[in-house]
Protein backbone atom coordinates (compact mmCIF):
# COMPACT_ATOMS: atom_id res chain seq x y z
CA UNK A 1 0.00 0.00 0.00
CA UNK A 2 0.97 3.88 -0.51
CA UNK A 3 2.09 5.74 2.43
CA UNK A 4 1.82 9.34 2.52
CA UNK A 5 4.63 10.92 4.46
CA UNK A 6 7.22 13.55 4.39
CA UNK A 7 5.76 15.35 1.34
CA UNK A 8 5.80 12.02 -0.52
CA UNK A 9 3.72 9.02 -1.50
CA UNK A 10 5.57 6.44 -1.23
CA UNK A 11 5.57 2.30 -1.90
CA UNK A 12 8.08 -0.59 -2.00
CA UNK A 13 7.50 -3.55 -4.64
CA UNK A 14 9.10 -7.01 -4.53
CA UNK A 15 9.44 -9.23 -7.24
CA UNK A 16 10.91 -12.38 -8.18
CA UNK A 17 14.18 -11.41 -9.41
CA UNK A 18 15.73 -8.52 -10.97
CA UNK A 19 14.03 -9.02 -14.27
CA UNK A 20 10.75 -8.80 -13.07
CA UNK A 21 11.80 -5.79 -11.25
CA UNK A 22 13.42 -4.41 -14.19
CA UNK A 23 9.93 -5.09 -16.43
CA UNK A 24 7.87 -3.02 -14.06
CA UNK A 25 10.25 -0.05 -13.91
CA UNK A 26 9.46 -0.37 -17.56
CA UNK A 27 6.06 -0.23 -17.36
CA UNK A 28 5.87 2.28 -15.08
CA UNK A 29 8.39 4.58 -17.21
CA UNK A 30 5.87 4.46 -20.04
CA UNK A 31 3.34 5.83 -17.71
CA UNK A 32 4.64 7.96 -16.13
CA UNK A 33 6.42 9.75 -19.54
CA UNK A 34 2.85 9.86 -20.55
CA UNK A 35 1.51 12.29 -17.65
CA UNK A 36 4.95 13.78 -17.57
CA UNK A 37 5.54 12.96 -14.16
CA UNK A 38 8.22 11.34 -13.83
CA UNK A 39 9.12 9.16 -10.28
CA UNK A 40 11.82 9.22 -7.30
CA UNK A 41 12.56 5.72 -7.78
CA UNK A 42 15.48 2.76 -6.27
CA UNK A 43 15.97 -1.01 -7.75
CA UNK A 44 18.15 -2.96 -5.68
CA UNK A 45 17.69 -6.85 -7.29
CA UNK A 46 14.01 -7.75 -7.47
CA UNK A 47 12.98 -4.43 -5.04
CA UNK A 48 12.13 -1.41 -6.63
CA UNK A 49 10.79 1.79 -4.21
CA UNK A 50 9.16 4.66 -5.42
CA UNK A 51 8.71 8.45 -3.99
CA UNK A 52 5.99 10.34 -5.55
CA UNK A 53 5.44 13.96 -5.04
CA UNK A 54 4.82 17.08 -7.19
CA UNK A 55 7.35 19.50 -8.31
CA UNK A 56 5.50 22.21 -9.24
CA UNK A 57 3.76 22.48 -6.85
CA UNK A 58 6.12 22.62 -4.61
CA UNK A 59 7.29 19.11 -3.69
CA UNK A 60 4.01 18.09 -2.44
CA UNK A 61 1.86 15.01 -2.76
CA UNK A 62 -1.15 16.15 -5.40
CA UNK A 63 -4.14 14.77 -7.12
CA UNK A 64 -1.26 14.07 -10.13
CA UNK A 65 0.55 12.11 -7.70
CA UNK A 66 -2.64 9.69 -6.35
CA UNK A 67 -3.32 9.32 -10.41
CA UNK A 68 -0.06 7.94 -10.90
CA UNK A 69 -0.36 5.38 -7.90
CA UNK A 70 -3.09 4.37 -9.05
CA UNK A 71 -1.91 3.69 -12.75
CA UNK A 72 1.14 1.98 -10.99
CA UNK A 73 -0.74 -0.19 -9.02
CA UNK A 74 -3.22 -1.34 -11.98
CA UNK A 75 0.75 -2.64 -13.62
CA UNK A 76 0.85 -4.93 -10.93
Amino acid sequence: MWQESNNYLYRKFQFADFSEAFAFMVRVAIEAEKMNHHPRWTNVWNTVEIWLNTHDAGDVVTEKDHTLAQKIDALL
